[in-house]
């Protein structure tokens, strides 16, 4: 994964969880991951997942709650050969 894609979709969760730091600690959790669930394609949110491995993965506390809520995807298959 390219730094500016890391960047990309470090930038895109941080804003879905400056969205709902509105609302009610437990339902601002819930609706980030929600979010991430319906509107993130399978390659998104693996690469998410990969972030999330990092110590410093700069996203914003909200995803780091959502993250155990999000559904991760199978890993990518390979192209045969």
């Amino acid at each position: 994964m390219s730094h500016d894609t890391k960047t990309k979709l470090v930038y895109m969760a941080n804003q879905i969880a400056t969205f709902f730091k509105s609302q009610p600690a437990d339902e601002a959790v819930q609706g980030v991951a929600t979010h991430i669930n319906k509107f993130w394609e399978p390659r998104m949110r693996r690469q998410l997942f990969e972030i999330l491995d990092k110590e410093d993965s700069g996203l914003d506390a909200l995803v780091l709650q959502a993250a155990p809520l999000i559904r991760k995807p199978e890993p990518a298959e390979l192209p045969l050969r």
